[in-house]
This record gives structure tokens, sequence and C-alpha cells, in this order.
């Protein structure tokens, strides 16, 4: 069975750069067709799809994030990286890791989400 499991700090100051590292078990991130998620849910808000980077190593990302993220992966780690810059308190979410199959496009096994808040 595939699992995920977020890290990171709980706590940022505006202005820096928000990291989150996704260690995956039971799978490979360079397994066809799968694409590597990170979203996050704002408090009272619906969940936010920030962006991917497939098996390949290709990426994408959320239009209204895309200048601030980057994510990136270490292969032989098995874990992927979020990367998001200048972070403001708009930017208070829990995020979560997910597994996407890219030939459906729907999540089949997710992080239990990590607290990320943006304070100085």
């Amino acid at each position: 069975q595939v699992q995920l499991q977020e890290s990171g700090p709980g706590l940022v100051k505006p202005s820096q750069t928000l990291s989150l590292t996704c260690t995956v078990s039971g799978g490979s991130i360079t397994t066809k067709y799968y694409y590597w998620s990170w979203i996050r849910q704002s408090p009272g808000k619906g969940l936010q799809w920030i962006g991917y980077i497939a098996y390949s190593g290709s990426t994408s990302y959320s239009p209204s994030l895309k200048s601030r993220t980057s994510i990136s992966r270490d292969t032989s780690r098995n874990q992927f990286t979020l990367q998001l810059s200048s972070v403001t308190p708009e930017d208070t979410a829990v995020y979560y890791c997910a597994r996407v199959k890219g030939w459906a496009d729907e999540s089949d096994y997710w992080g239990q989400g990590t607290q990320v808040t943006v304070s100085s």
C-alpha cells in the first residue's frame, strides 16, 4: 500500500519561503503514469490545487501560485518537495501531498496533511 507523509516547519515568517517534503513509501515516484501533487486547504475554504511533479519529472502549477511555486524531487529518497516563496498570512493552510492517477485525473492516496502557519 502506498503511503505519503508530509514534513516541514509548522511556522513560517512572512516573506520567507515555505518548504515541505513528501516522503512516499510503497511505490516509486517514477512509476508511470502517476502525478505527485500538492494541495492545500485554508481555514474556511475549499481545497486548492498547488501543482504537481509527474513520474517523468515534468511539473505543472496553479496559475494563481505559479510565480511563487517550485516542486522538485529526489528519486533516490523517493521524495518530492514544495517550495512556496514570499509567503503571507494568506498562505496559512493545511498542506497535503497526494498521488494522482494521470490516466483518470483522480487521486487515490493522500498524506495526513500538515498545518503551516504564516506569522511573525
